[in-house]
């Protein structure tokens, strides 16, 4: 008997960060990446997850503007409700730190330019996992 792909809903912050939990716990990292999870209409969590390795600085540039695209790209094959979901992983302890909140900064900015949907950015270090949400972010200095 084969086991089922692992399938929450999510339908709260507090729900989201139970599945980031189940998805990155033990922390630990040997590298900053960037994790893409989406979101279906219903509130399920599609069972993939994608991972953009050495994601050291936020997409600024030219970077960005590729990165805007995708995100439209991929909000042009979703149906209306599904929602993308990151999370920034790095290496080191503690809560967040200027890097982490342009990213998220960053993140939250491209999502508004492409039209896609988005949930609370999270940062997992290797001892915590945080919500980032967007108006914290938005009033800490950049």
């Amino acid at each position: 008997m084969s086991e089922s792909p692992y399938r929450p809903t999510v339908r709260t912050q507090a729900e989201l960060e139970r599945v980031w939990r189940h998805l990155m716990e033990p922390l630990g990292f040997g590298s900053p990446s960037l994790w893409l999870m989406f979101i279906e209409p219903d509130g399920r969590v599609l069972p993939h997850l994608t991972q953009i390795e050495d994601a050291v600085q936020p997409p600024t540039g030219d970077k960005e503007a590729a990165f805007v695209g995708f995100l439209r790209r991929l909000g042009d094959a979703f149906l209306p409700g599904e929602r993308i979901c990151f999370l920034r992983s790095r290496p080191g302890r503690g809560g967040p730190g200027a890097d982490d909140l342009a990213w998220a900064r960053s993140l939250y900015a491209a999502c508004r330019a492409a039209g896609v949907e988005t949930e609370v950015v999270h940062l997992a270090t290797d001892d915590t996992l945080v919500p980032l949400p967007m108006d914290v972010v938005l009033a800490e200095p950049a």
